[in-house]
């Protein structure tokens, strides 16, 4: 299974018991204050998610490793470009 089918079977599945338990299709009486927090709940989950993603995103950027040898190699070829262009006559 995908990672994109669990997704969307654990959404299909939060969703469904988040509209049966808002129309009363069970046909459980819920408490007026779990009512209140019951339907407002998938934008709750939606902005979670979005600040889930975004700490996620930010953490990443913070901890990106450097890689120092490759910048070392691509400086000395900019050099070598460089010292090859300005033997054919180009200026810097």
């Amino acid at each position: 299974m995908t990672k994109l089918a669990q997704w969307l079977w654990g959404l299909a599945l939060l969703g469904s018991t988040w509209a049966a338990l808002t129309t009363g299709a069970l046909g459980l009486e819920l408490p007026s204050p779990c009512r209140e927090v019951l339907w407002p709940l998938p934008a709750y989950l939606l902005v979670s998610a979005g600040c889930y993603a975004l700490g996620t995103v930010g953490y990443r950027v913070a901890t990106f490793h450097d890689c120092e040898d490759a910048a070392r190699e691509l400086q000395s070829q900019i050099q070598e470009a460089r010292a090859d262009l300005a033997r054919r006559g180009m200026r810097f």
